[in-house]
């Protein structure tokens, strides 16, 4: 027995005790018992003082089961013990571990023989976030993780969906070999290292894309950008389509264009510039600067009929109105790309140029400026090497593209696929991660049978993406934090690993159910956490100021209660080990 209760204030409780401190092991973080009758309140020390303990109150045991929370604190009479090794495990370890549901991750750090774990349904059913500064081992404990979870050889995890978007190109040694250990495990990874060829590159198929998505590639900043986005999608049908009746649409929107110029009045030589611009990029067979406009006894080019005069007019601008009105229909109604067909983005750019004149703003400078600047991105995109990952060789469904991400090159089920966006500019790298986010969400909610194939999106340095950026103002939503609201009941779960916290969004941290966290250094981020985490307490924030590396509280519904954890390291480790400055600096003189 420890010794008496003498004080009571807030959570805490203080115990006298006549014990002499220097022959018992360290007190501080352990957990006591505290009974009194049918009541058994547990608490944990906090510090040990000349004749006192102070021990902060955790929860209760009913029915031999521990219940975090307190409702009523012990009675002054109560005996406090040192809780014993079987109710420990219970509270800190797994009882009645089965292979199927339970996954231990490492030991207690005030408990070194009791092995710490989690229900794998209440850790993974919901978002997930791990913080930690630089070098605390957040790396390490992500991969420990999954080579724990991908490691069970009896019950398999077979159907398990993880996408991995690796910042730094580090966790593909980690996962590598996943299948020589349980060959029923499969890890795929995809590239944005161009000259790597041993890797498959990262490509999307570009008409899988939304008006949304095109809209974040293209940094759009203005709602007026949107409607030009829209009309660019819709025209991208006809320009990327042959078929008669594409072609019968096409000569239709560029008579329509040239007429708007006509109509629109001007000096005659611009009048006359815009038509031939438009009519060298965009002509058909019926429709160009050659056509023949047959007239009663002769023939001339469309071309010779934008002459301009010696009294510098357009003589046979009615003849050209008339010939461009013979190519008007009114029997399609333009419509926004379905995924039905594939395009290139030499077709998108076709579509941008032709939107901007078909929309009538040449004469608008602070309009064409607005739009002409979305333009001017896509030609550096077309012209870029980042134009490979958009360069799909063939086309596919959005389904069947999901289901070809998640197999294997032998054919199976992969369990993990790595992303690695290392050799591309954060800006890209976080328009693709919500591109992807936004397409496994939509095939979530479109499947049958809800939340009946989970994916979970681990993003590595999320705070590069999971921001509170311009999204919610031009499109009205954010999809991380649709995600965070909204995917849990459609089976799409984040997981977000984060050096910053203090720089990710909001409403995506409060969404999370489970927390591990390793060393925090930074006042801000320290706080955050403070303020957005619920039942945090500051006893919880002075020790994450102080850990080790590879030590982390977890916390959450998988857990009991806050518990410090040693971290088993992984085997193979992420390639995320700090410069070894001894060895590259230093050479032995002969």
């Amino acid at each position: 027995m420890l010794g008496k209760i003498v004080e009571m204030e807030a959570n805490r409780v203080a115990v006298a005790t006549d014990l002499e401190f220097h022959e018992l092991e360290d007190l501080i973080g352990k957990y006591v018992s505290m009974e009194s009758g049918t009541r058994n309140i547990i608490g944990e020390i906090m510090n040990v003082r000349k004749s006192f303990i102070l021990i902060n109150l955790l929860g209760e045991v009913k029915d031999d089961e521990f219940i975090f929370g307190i409702i009523q604190k012990p009675s002054f009479s109560s005996k406090v013990f040192l809780l014993d090794d079987e109710m420990t495990k219970k509270i800190i370890g797994i009882s009645n571990y089965e292979e199927r549901k339970h996954l231990y991750i490492g030991t207690s750090l005030i408990y070194d023989k009791i092995p710490v774990g989690f229900h794998i349904d209440h850790f993974f059913n919901g978002h997930i976030a791990i913080f930690g500064s630089t070098g605390s081992g957040k790396s390490c404990g992500v991969a420990n993780i999954f080579q724990k979870l991908f490691g069970k050889k009896k019950e398999i995890p077979y159907q398990a969906s993880i996408f991995m978007f690796d910042a730094y190109g580090e966790y593909h040694n980690a996962f590598k070999e996943l299948n020589k250990k349980v060959p029923e495990i499969n890890f795929k990874s995809y590239t944005t290292d161009l000259k790597n060829s041993s890797i498959e590159t990262l490509k999307i198929p570009l008409w899988l894309l939304k008006s949304d998505d095109i809209a974040l590639l293209l940094e759009a900043e203005k709602h007026t950008q949107l409607p030009l986005i829209e009309k660019a999608l819709k025209l991208v049908t006809v320009f990327s389509l042959h078929d008669v009746d594409h072609i019968k649409i096409k000569n239709d929107i560029i008579a329509r264009a040239i007429l708007d110029i006509l109509s629109r009045g001007g000096q005659p030589a611009q009048i006359r510039d815009q038509i031939f611009s438009v009519l060298s990029y965009y002509r058909t067979d019926e429709l160009n600067l050659d056509t023949i406009i047959h007239q009663p006894g002769y023939d001339r080019t469309l071309k010779q009929c934008l002459l301009i005069d010696s009294t510098g007019k357009i003589r046979e601008m009615e003849l050209v109105m008339n010939f461009m009105r013979r190519f008007l229909t009114n029997d399609y109604e333009l419509s926004l790309p379905d995924g039905s067909f594939s395009y290139t983005l030499n077709d998108l750019k076709d579509a941008f140029d032709f939107a901007l004149i078909s929309e009538g703003i040449l004469n608008s400078d602070k309009v064409y400026d607005e739009m002409n600047i979305l333009k001017v991105r896509l030609n550096t995109l077309l012209n870029s090497d980042y134009s490979v990952f958009f360069d799909y060789p063939e086309y596919i469904t959005e389904e069947d593209y999901i289901r070809l991400l998640l197999t294997a090159k032998n054919g199976k089920k992969a369990q993990i696929v790595n992303f690695n966006i290392n050799y591309i500019d954060d800006r890209l790298a976080k328009n693709i991660t919500k591109i992807f986010s936004r397409m496994l969400f939509d095939f979530s909610k479109n499947m049958d049978r809800r939340a009946s194939m989970p994916f979970h999106i681990m993003l590595e340095e999320a705070h590069r993406y999971v921001q509170n950026d311009n999204d919610k103002f031009l499109l009205g939503y954010n999809i991380f934090e649709r995600i965070s609201k909204e995917g849990r009941k459609y089976g799409v779960l984040l997981g977000l690993i984060s050096q910053r916290p203090s720089e990710l969004s909001e409403t995506c941290l409060s969404q999370c159910n489970n927390f591990i966290i390793f060393k925090m250094l930074h006042p801000t981020d320290i706080r955050y956490i403070r303020e957005l985490i619920p039942n945090i307490t500051e006893d919880v924030v002075k020790q994450i100021k102080i850990l080790q590396p590879g030590t982390c509280m977890v916390f959450g519904t998988a857990f009991k209660l806050p518990i410090l954890v040693k971290m088993d390291m992984p085997n193979p480790a992420p390639s995320s080990g700090s410069t070894d400055i001894e060895s590259t600096w230093f050479i032995t003189q002969a």
